[in-house]
């Protein structure tokens, strides 16, 4: 993490604290943060930091693996992200407001690196998250009121990150794509002797073997 980067998110903390217990005002108990990858792409989050709209801070509000799928037989595609993206692994970001700002360092098994970035979340994207719809999941089931209130970030090789907004039986929304910057310290920020969370799936080294990485496509 850069030095100009860590007296931002001090600056964020000391700002707002870290957050306990409730304190928002929204249709629903919490919102959820989740994590998705692109196929083979295997990733580490080593945190993901949330900031609300009243600037208190949830740290590692998410950590660790992200929701992934390694077909046998490099039968998979990485290549850009799926039209309907699942919600991915994740956690409720229990008593927080609407998102302001979500940081994320993960680990790039694939490459191998480390990235960071800071994704901000739009007023626009905000309003979507609390503007209610009518669904219904089921032929013949009766339409009920529910809400975008998942915000699911896909990281990829090359630092890119993006996110969406999405809701049970409703269409993921895309609402930001950002470039994140190679972490200088390295893995667990120089902490782990340069070592890596986790080893590749066997399944995702025979794809790269066989395929390489598709920089430029997420």
């Amino acid at each position: 993490m850069t030095r100009r980067c860590i007296w931002f998110f001090l600056l964020l903390v000391s700002a707002g604290g870290c957050a306990h217990g409730t304190g928002s005002h929204l249709p629903y108990d919490a919102w959820r943060l989740g994590f998705l990858a692109p196929s083979y792409m295997e990733v580490w989050i080593e945190t993901a930091d949330a900031i609300d709209i009243n600037n208190r801070v949830y740290k590692r509000a998410m950590s660790g693996t992200s929701a992934i799928t390694n077909p046998p037989d490099s039968k998979g595609n990485p290549v850009g992200w799926p039209q309907r993206p699942g919600g991915g692994k994740g956690k409720q970001v229990i008593g927080a407001d609407l998102p302001r700002l979500i940081y994320v360092r993960w680990q790039s098994l694939v490459e191998p690196q480390t990235y960071e970035v800071y994704i901000p979340i739009s007023e626009e994207t905000r309003q979507e998250m609390i503007k209610p719809s009518q669904v219904s999941c089921s032929t013949g089931a009766a339409p009920r009121i529910d809400y975008r209130k998942s915000l699911t970030i896909g990281p990829a090789p090359g630092g890119i990150a993006k996110a969406w907004i999405m809701g049970p039986c409703m269409s993921a929304i895309e609402v930001a794509r950002v470039e994140g910057k190679p972490v200088k310290l390295g893995p667990s920020l120089g902490q782990n002797d340069g070592r890596y969370a986790l080893p590749l799936d066997p399944h995702s080294k025979a794809y790269i073997d066989r395929h390489g990485i598709p920089f430029g496509s997420w």
